[in-house]
């Protein structure tokens, strides 16, 4: 598993998407989880769609399309959460172990590099809530390619910018599908399978699958 480049997805994977929604969960109460998970399930959706069509919008717009879905579909009646639910997505949490991981890496001598669904400001916002600007040395947004995962295009830009060969670069996601992407493409792809999700995809197999970011070793 060892390689001296880590490539990180970052939604889901570094941040927890779900975080948003659990800050204003005395509000919405129960209905709190199903917003979330709508507002996740559109967002990729809407971005897998313009990936197939050809009509690129960047991934905030897209992240505001689908919280619109959601609330009209799930709570209607907290319309006037919006902003603050954007804002709070704009400054998510990251996974516990992130900011010690990554901090182990960097000092072993890795090179670390986020590839990412998400526009540039998204990521710089995300980046800088969790405070590990510091120890990424690549930020990559599909926004060059004006395009998504699993597109080849957008795996192409971690082995451009990190100037490795494609079978040295460890990318880690925690979407299968994802996954699925960066072994068509070449990629040491890393399954975190935080959830305990059953595995798919049977012909496109991860080169390891872990359950948190801790079991990486440099």
């Amino acid at each position: 598993m060892a390689s001296g480049f880590y490539v990180f997805d970052a939604y889901g994977t570094l941040f927890d998407v779900h975080a948003a929604v659990r800050r204003s969960s005395s509000a919405l109460g129960p209905l709190g989880p199903r917003l979330s998970e709508v507002w996740r399930g559109k967002q990729l959706e809407y971005a897998w769609v313009r990936a197939l069509i050809g009509r690129y919008r960047d991934f905030w717009a897209l992240t505001e399309e689908a919280l619109d879905y959601a609330i009209t579909a799930v709570a209607p009646d907290q319309a006037a959460m919006k902003p603050a639910l954007l804002e709070a997505y704009r400054r998510l949490d990251a996974f516990p172990e992130v900011l010690s991981v990554l901090r182990r890496l960097k000092a072993q001598g890795a090179r670390l590099a986020i590839l990412s669904n998400g526009s540039s400001d998204m990521l710089a916002s995300a980046i800088g809530s969790a405070g590990i600007g510091e120890l990424i040395d690549r930020v990559i947004s599909v926004d060059p390619v004006r395009t998504y995962k699993t597109d080849a295009r957008v795996y192409a830009l971690a082995v451009a910018a990190l100037g490795a060969d494609r079978s040295s670069i460890a990318f880690l996601s925690s979407n299968r599908w994802d996954i699925a992407g960066a072994v068509a493409y070449g990629l040491r792809a890393i399954w975190v399978n935080r959830t305990g999700q059953p595995d798919e995809y049977g012909d496109l197999k991860p080169f390891a699958v872990i359950s948190s970011l801790e079991s990486l070793d440099a």
